[in-house]
Parts: C-alpha cells; structure tokens; sequence
C-alpha cells in the first residue's frame, strides 16, 4: 500500500483471525467494499489444530486462516497484510493509515485484533505454551484426558481449572504457589481427589523435548505430563485510543466493550471475537464476526437509504 493514494472503503476489518475474516466474508457477500488488514500473528498459532469446530474439528490454525482469506477473495474482498499504525476519525467515516504508508478511508470499522495471553513467569512455560502447557479444557482437554496433569496457580480461574480438568483425568494437582486454596475450594479438591501442592515452583522440568514435571523451588520435582495456566488475556486495542475506544479492565485482562450485536460506544465502530469476548473459542468468534457484519451491513443500508431520501428533497426543492 505504500506510497498509494487514499482508498475509499464501506468497511475496513482490523485483524485477519476467524471473527475478522467471518466478518469479511459476510459483508463481501453483501457486495460491500471491504479491506481486512491483518499483521499475522495470531493468538492460537501454537496450537497443532483448532477443536470444538463443527465440520473442521482439528484442523490447523494456519489452514484454517489459509481457506477464509481465500473464500474473502472469491468474493471481491480485499485482504492487507500489514500492521495498522493509526486511526483516526473524519466526518464520514475513519481514516485507517498502515505502517508501510498505505491510508484506507473507511465509513464502518470492525475491529478483531483478537488478544494476548500475557503468561506466568515460570521458566519452561512459554516455550511449551500450546504444546503441553495449555489453558482451556475446550480447546485441548480431550488431548490431554486420563494423563498426569498439573494446575499451576496464576490467576483467579486457576481453581476453576483444577476442576474443569478433573472431569478429563483423575490425576490432576493443583500447584498453589501463593494462590492457596479457600476452605471452600480444598473441601471441592478433597472430595475429587485433586491434590495441593504448596510451596514457590522454580520451573518446569524437561528431557529432551519432553514435559516431565513440575521442579519446586525447595528441590522437588512433581511428575506431570501437562501444565495448565490461566493467562491472563489482554485486548489488542492501543492503536484505538484516539478515536474513543478504551478497553475494560477485568480480573482477567481486558477487553472492548460491545453490545450484542458487536457495536461499541463509538459510533461507527463494531467488536467482534476475543478482543470483545474474552472466552469466545474459534466457533463463537466466527459467529460474532457474522454477526457484527450482519448489523454493519444493515447500518449501512439504512445511511445510504437516508442518503438516497436526502438527495430526492434536494432534487424536488429545486423544481
């Protein structure tokens, strides 16, 4: 886009995961002008397949981004590959500039930026995220069933973890950390036979390429074949903060406000997948993407009815 000169959008999508290319894919059906603009990293890269996904159960992260952007193509959308630098407001619209130069101007915005999990600071833990340390039971629980796993505590959903994961295997350790358990919650613990351990954890065990345990800090090491971790999951939205859009904060991490059908406070602008829903899977943020578009698109149909109304009053008045 360098180097371009201003482009005239109905709907510029900020972010290429499955809510933004849903979403795409919807108003290009629609016959809209639509432009996603996508910096190519998105939150589930790690993971060897996407789960829950009727139709597509396993299927991996970057093939199923790989057959969205070409059904947004077939359709006559346009997709960016790029980073977005700045937005900013106009009267009719926005005006979205990337960091290689390129300026779209836009007359609805969606953002799907989606989020990043911020993880806890244990040695081990990033470079086995996705592989075997994992966070949702939905998401990795069925490949994970009937093996040793370990909850390391990092946050307020790690004793609701603990018993998610129980339902999946027997064997599964709650790693308190300084996270030790309510009364409430270590009666729960006891009566499901998951068991506490106390004490700082130094880091995570590994041979070869291989999860062994968890190695506490006073020496110990606790074999389990899985590591499970609350992250804590914060909203791509700085680059939003000039025209209004201000994340909320939530135990945790944050997010952009958004009705039900995706609109935030500013109008103009919609939300869809997990910038604005925290626990959305692959399937709910597709869902939200097609359904922010759905009101995107009808928003739009009623301005240009307006427009066409106007512009027969101004006709008539000149008669």
């Amino acid at each position: 886009m360098s180097g371009q000169a201003t482009r005239q959008r109905d709907v510029v999508v900020i972010g290429g995961g499955a809510a933004g290319l849903s979403a795409a894919l919807t108003l290009a059906r629609a016959r809209r002008r639509v432009t996603v603009i996508d910096g190519g990293a998105p939150r589930n890269a790690p993971a060897e397949g996407v789960h829950g996904l009727l139709a597509l159960d396993g299927v991996r992260p970057a093939d199923l981004v790989a057959r969205g952007r070409a059904e947004v193509v077939r359709y006559g959308g346009e997709l960016l590959d790029g980073e977005v630098s700045e937005v900013s407001a106009v009267p009719d619209g926005f005006v979205v500039t990337t960091r290689d130069g390129g300026v779209l101007e836009s007359r609805r915005l969606l953002i799907a930026t989606g989020l990043v999990d911020e993880l806890p600071d244990v040695p081990g833990v990033q470079e086995r995220w996705g592989r075997d340390v994992v966070h949702c039971p939905y998401c990795h629980g069925w490949e994970v069933r009937d093996r040793a796993i370990g909850v390391l505590a990092s946050g307020p959903m790690s004793v609701h973890q603990a018993l998610m994961f129980r339902q999946l295997s027997e064997g599964v350790r709650f790693f308190s950390r300084d996270q030790e358990p309510t009364a409430d919650e270590r009666a729960r613990f006891d009566a499901l036979g998951i068991t506490v351990t106390a004490g700082a954890v130094a880091r995570l065990a590994v041979s070869g390429d291989q999860l062994t345990g968890v190695q506490m800090a006073d020496g110990r090491l606790v074999p389990v074949d899985v590591v499970v971790v609350a992250t804590r999951m914060v909203a791509r939205a700085e680059v939003f903060a000039d025209i209004g859009i201000t994340p909320t904060l939530h135990p945790a991490g944050s997010f952009i406000p958004a009705d039900a059908t995706g609109r935030t406070a500013v109008p103009g602008v919609w939300a869809a997948g997990n910038v604005s829903n925290l626990s959305a899977q692959v399937s709910a943020a597709a869902a939200d993407g097609a359904r922010a578009a759905q009101h995107i698109n009808a928003d739009l149909v009623m301005s240009d009815a307006d427009r066409a109304v106007a512009g027969l009053t101004v006709a008539g008045s000149d008669r």
